[in-house]
């Protein structure tokens, strides 16, 4: 069907290449305006204190619209900037400029789809139309091998049955034009918001930070080339993935997925160049691994719903978490008295970022170590992670509350035995706990085995220097 003006609404979707959403409303719409809605639910505080999206992954944001509206300028086009509830606001631009119809991706949490009903039925009262795409995974909805409320729910089963029996679609290509309505928006204020039209300071770079990541499908694309092809990276992702400290032991795509600056087809597509072109090997089936992984948690967040947020979880599971804020507060601070935790906790509240090996060791802490709401933690994760993914957030915090896709139970880390593995010299610790820099080798994860006299010959005093553990925690050698 052909309509005269479509809008094409973006929400974590935010790129041109790969973009069905917006490939179909170019081929179906005579005129196509591109817009982005800044919610200010998504800016508010969530029980606990703090905001429901941080400064840092609020100013990824941010760049990453920029990044898109400089795209469509690029194509004699432009994105129309609104804030307010997209129900009303998209509804409201969609009137005024006479659009037939509201094109959009699908999601598939709660908050997202509830907006998405409200904004369908306004649509529908004033004679708009509108059709969304599924467009967030690598394999897609309908091209499952069963009926997406049937999804396996341990991993191993999904991911095989998937490789097995589904195709991954091509993507889509980059739109080379857009016949976008100038004079119909002049009217329109497409004004970016900044951080403190939401209260947010400007995050301040940590000079510790290796950080290197700016919002936007430009940027998205530029790690691309750059981890596979100019650093040829991919080789060893396997072998280095486990990493902690610096920017490409890992591919670091997930910031730019979780706002869909790239999408996992277009990855995907450049590992197979990859492999004819370079190297196939463990690593480059290892990326798409974790791609698959992502799906995962996206498929079981459609299967169960707004359960994954729910205490018990999908398990339905009661259980007696602790809710003691001062315990927690040290815990989001980097204050437990355990280095490896701290340092995690740190590098987050600094960069808005750390590694899946701190996030499992983090999460277990606060969990099984501490007692604690495994939903505080899923939450201060959703307002700090530059790359936050609902679904894969809350999955993941799922698993190790317990009340998730686990099929082995208790989800332990003995944090000593972790550290030693991936930090077993300390360097990761005294990059972010500068207070106990002086101590040498693995002894900085375990200062409490020091002696008094060795600590004051350092500087250090448990206690007022560097806080003494919460709780005590498992020793190395009954680590399992």
């Amino acid at each position: 069907m052909k309509y005269n003006r479509i809008l094409v609404w973006f929400r974590n979707d935010l790129r041109l290449r790969d973009n069905e959403t917006l490939s179909r409303a170019i081929q179906q719409g005579i005129e196509v305006i591109p817009v982005y809605c800044f919610d200010p639910r998504m800016f508010g505080k969530t029980e606990l204190g703090f905001p429901k999206t941080g400064s840092i992954r609020a100013k990824f944001l941010l760049e990453s619209v920029a990044d898109l509206r400089q795209s469509f300028r690029r194509l004699g086009g432009d994105l129309a900037i609104l804030q307010g509830k997209p129900e009303e606001a998209v509804i409201e631009l969609a009137k005024k400029v006479e659009a037939k119809a509201i094109f959009f991706s699908k999601e598939v949490t709660f908050e997202e789809r509830n907006v998405d009903k409200s904004l369908e039925k306004a649509a529908f009262s004033n004679g708009i139309a509108c059709e969304s795409f599924w467009q967030s995974t690598l394999y897609h909805l309908d091209d499952l091998p069963f009926p997406a409320k049937q999804t396996p729910e341990v991993f191993t089963q999904f991911r095989k049955e998937v490789e097995k029996q589904s195709k991954i679609r091509l993507t889509f290509p980059e739109p080379t034009q857009i016949n976008y309505p100038s004079k119909a928006l002049s009217s329109v204020a497409s004004e970016l918001p900044n951080l403190k039209t939401y209260g947010l300071e400007e995050p301040k770079q940590d000079v510790k930070s290796w950080l290197e990541m700016k919002g936007g499908e430009t940027s998205a694309l530029g790690r691309l080339r750059s981890y596979f092809w100019e650093k040829d990276l991919l080789k060893v992702y396997k072998e280095t993935r486990n990493g902690l400290i610096g920017m490409d032991y890992s591919s670091k795509f997930s910031p730019w997925l979780a706002l869909g600056c790239i999408s996992p087809r277009t990855i995907y597509e450049e590992v197979k160049k990859y492999e004819r072109e370079r190297k196939k090997n463990d690593s480059t089936y290892w990326l798409i691994f974790e791609l698959i992984w992502r799906d995962y948690f996206r498929f079981i967040a459609k299967k169960h719903g707004d359960k994954i947020f729910d205490i018990q979880g999908i398990r339905s599971q009661k259980d007696s978490w602790r809710r003691d804020k001062a315990q927690f507060q040290r815990w989001v601070e980097g204050l437990t008295g355990v280095p490896f935790v701290d340092a995690n906790m740190r590098e987050l509240k600094a960069t808005g970022f750390m590694s899946n090996r701190g996030r499992q060791n983090v999460a277990s802490y606060l969990v099984n170590d501490l007692g604690i709401d495994w939903t505080w933690g899923a939450s201060y994760f959703e307002s700090q992670l530059i790359d936050y993914d609902v679904c894969s957030n809350w999955g993941n915090w799922m698993y190790v509350g317990g009340v998730g896709n686990d099929p082995g139970e208790n989800r332990y880390f003995n944090i000593l035995r972790q550290a030693n593995n991936y930090d077993k010299k300390g360097d990761f610790v005294r990059l972010w706990i500068p207070e106990l820099q002086a101590i040498k080798g693995f002894d900085i994860h375990q200062p409490w085995e020091l002696s008094t006299s060795q600590l004051r010959a350092l500087k250090i005093q448990l206690g007022h220097t560097y806080p003494q553990p919460q709780v005590k925690i498992p020793k190395l050698e009954k680590a399992y």
